[in-house]
């Protein structure tokens, strides 16, 4: 085991230059979540790398986000040459069949969109200092993109030059992009969902800072609190009315006193409005409500509770609108099992894996969820996520794109135990 992990990094450290060639490429194609033309074009260009590491990519259309690339790669070897339901026919088409990727697959899971307007990358585009390369979207995630590519072209090799009667084989792998994960997945969160069914195990290529894996994150609620009053003008007739902007302000103190570390627990009014004019007693008034929560019992118990929430003043009136759009990843049985899988395998090429809990969700909410076996962070070191100063450790994307590669292989030769999932029951 000791010489193929010393075998994988030095393919993925051969790949560096191309890498960071691949990465500056991709850097300086901007693609916002909003503007479907220029996430187009960047799928067409991911599409041709995807293609050209022998990928069969299907490009699922959207009519107003990004168009979705799902490639497939190492078909099982029970199922080359086959043309039943399991084999190259139902490969060609995008459908696993009943057989090898239910089993064994992989799921890589990234976004190619960024928060970035359109022209940002031509005001700032990429550029290597001091070990760290810059520019719009390369930490988020675009750099994670180009580990995943150069894991599987590491394991293309790998396995290759084993020979046809070699004993190493990678697991089938797909390669799951989506186009909308910075605007709330809309458009791709019920493919997420049915792929991650499909497979054992989900390997999220997300950004991490200091290089520690994310083993547990938080759900994200997004609520609205409606508030009505009752006008009257605040000179003549102040007794009349009842004040909106008075009800949320207390409602605020409220909300926010939900706020519990001890629960992982956190409500954050982000937002308010309300009111026409200084001198009329405010009948409405409004306020985004922002709900982070680290178990979906925890989600449970706020939904109920917001459910049955009432005013403060005598005539007011208050509603609680929204839901959790991100269950919570929890540090599942499933998820411990494939974040040791990883640790053995940082062992093996000479990394410390090390993970932590964030307050931030991504697409791997909704795999986990699922009962499904995920492992996020998995993409570049760095920092500055939607930042100006965001960037990357280019000397840690090599050892990065190992790692990677080396617990899909792992993956391959030891399944994860079906029996071993997360607990989590796809509760949304």
């Amino acid at each position: 085991m000791a010489r193929l992990a010393a075998r994988l990094a030095r393919l993925t450290e051969e790949a560096r230059p191309a890498m960071e060639e691949l990465l500056a490429d991709l850097v300086n194609h901007d693609s916002p979540s909003d503007h479907k033309p220029l996430l187009d074009r960047l799928a067409g260009r991911l599409q041709e790398e995807l293609t050209r590491r022998g990928a069969r990519v299907r490009r699922i259309r959207q009519e107003q986000a990004g168009d979705h690339l799902v490639a497939r790669l190492f078909p099982d070897a029970g199922t080359r040459g086959a043309a039943g339901p399991g084999g190259e026919a139902a490969m060609a088409a995008g459908s696993p069949g009943p057989g090898s990727h239910r089993r064994r697959g992989v799921l890589l899971l990234a976004h190619y969109d960024t928060v970035w307007p359109p022209g940002e990358a031509a005001r700032r585009p990429f550029r290597r200092e001091g070990g760290r390369g810059y520019g719009p979207g390369v930490f988020d995630m675009k750099a994670g993109i180009v580990i995943g590519l150069a894991a599987l072209e590491a394991l293309a090799a790998l396995c290759g030059a084993a020979g046809a009667d070699g004993a190493l084989e990678p697991p089938p792998v797909t390669f799951l992009l989506t186009s909308d994960e910075e605007t709330g997945s809309r458009t791709s969160r019920t493919l997420i969902e049915e792929l991650a069914r499909q497979h054992q195990a989900v390997l999220v290529l997300e950004p991490a800072a200091a290089g520690r894996l994310k083993t547990a994150r938080k759900g994200v609620g997004d609520f609205r609190l409606v508030v009505e009053g009752r006008e009257a003008h605040a000179g003549n007739d102040p007794d009349r009315g009842v004040s909106a902007v008075e009800e949320l302000a207390r409602q605020i103190l409220r909300l926010h006193a939900l706020t519990d570390p001890g629960r992982g627990t956190t409500v954050n009014v982000g937002v308010v409005r309300g009111g026409l004019r200084p001198n009329v007693v405010a009948g409405c008034a409004e306020a985004a409500v922002d709900v982070r929560v680290a178990t979906l019992d925890e989600a449970r118990r706020i939904e109920d509770l917001f459910r049955r929430w009432e005013a403060v003043l005598p005539g007011a009136r208050v509603q609680l609108l929204g839901a959790f759009e991100r269950p919570p990843m929890e540090f599942t049985p499933g998820n411990q099992a494939l974040f040791r899988r990883a640790q053995a395998v940082g062992h093996r090429l000479g990394m410390d894996v090390e993970g932590t809990a964030v307050g931030g969700a991504s697409d791997g909410n909704f795999t986990s969820a699922l009962g499904v076996p995920t492992l996020d962070g998995l993409g570049a070191t760095g920092d500055g996520a939607h930042s100006p100063d965001e960037h990357v450790d280019l000397d840690a994307m090599p050892r990065r794109a190992a790692l990677v590669a080396g617990l899909i292989l792992d993956l391959g030769e030891r399944p994860l135990d079906a029996g071993a999932g997360s607990g989590q029951d796809g509760t949304r």
